[in-house]
């Protein structure tokens, strides 16, 4: 399952251009139940990757998503290098023990539930599982590009009505309540971003 090198490098770029230009955003949002730093780890990250981009697209696409997902666990501090590097890790070996798949709610699934594993969390602890589920689904239900985009959107928003029960919000009680979770909210942005580049570029 080789990788086409533009559309590698294209979901790279798309990435990095949305987290660099929300990166002021998620620290804003983690400002107010963490350590204020999620925008600029993740910046960090997606520039890690976006500096390995040639050799990534040279790569089987389950090995770059791979590597990609290693990168951001050495790269991104706090809980999400390990948790977007686990999901990432989990997908590209899941490809890779399918041969490839036309099934990728149900790579996605796996990948999902090693992240909650990792995590110890679950669906409705205020964590980027409450947008990462919801997409899943709507990916297994063939729901359209703009449908999954918008509704990775919601379940971000939606967390502000949570109490966080995982990480550094958790401490805060009910005064995580009233807050987005910034690593839902990176994680739509993400999420909208691969939509918007694969129905740009008409790639599925």
């Amino acid at each position: 399952m080789q990788a086409e090198p533009v559309l590698v490098l294209g979901l790279i770029e798309a990435c990095r251009a949305v987290i660099t230009a929300n990166t002021d955003h998620l620290c804003a949002l983690d400002c107010a139940i963490g350590d204020g730093d999620h925008g600029s780890n993740m910046q960090r990250g997606c520039e890690a990757v976006s500096a390995e981009g040639a050799a990534l697209s040279k790569l089987p696409l389950p090995d770059a998503v791979e590597k990609i997902g290693m990168t951001l666990v050495m790269n991104v501090g706090g809980a999400a290098g390990p948790l977007y590097g686990t999901l990432l890790m989990e997908i590209g070996r899941e490809l890779r023990a399918r041969d490839g798949t036309d099934d990728f709610p149900t790579v996605l699934k796996k990948a999902i539930d090693a992240v909650a594993r990792r995590g110890r969390s679950h669906a409705g602890d205020k964590t980027l599982l409450d947008v990462l589920y919801p997409v899943q689904d709507a990916l297994a239900q063939s729901s359209t590009l703009i449908d999954v985009a918008r509704r990775a959107e919601l379940s971000a928003n939606l967390t502000a009505a949570m109490k966080a029960m995982r990480g550094r919000a958790s401490y805060l009680g009910d005064r995580s309540i009233g807050h987005v979770d910034p690593g839902a909210s990176s994680c739509a942005l993400l999420t909208t971003a691969i939509c918007h580049y694969f129905g740009e570029n008409h790639r599925i």
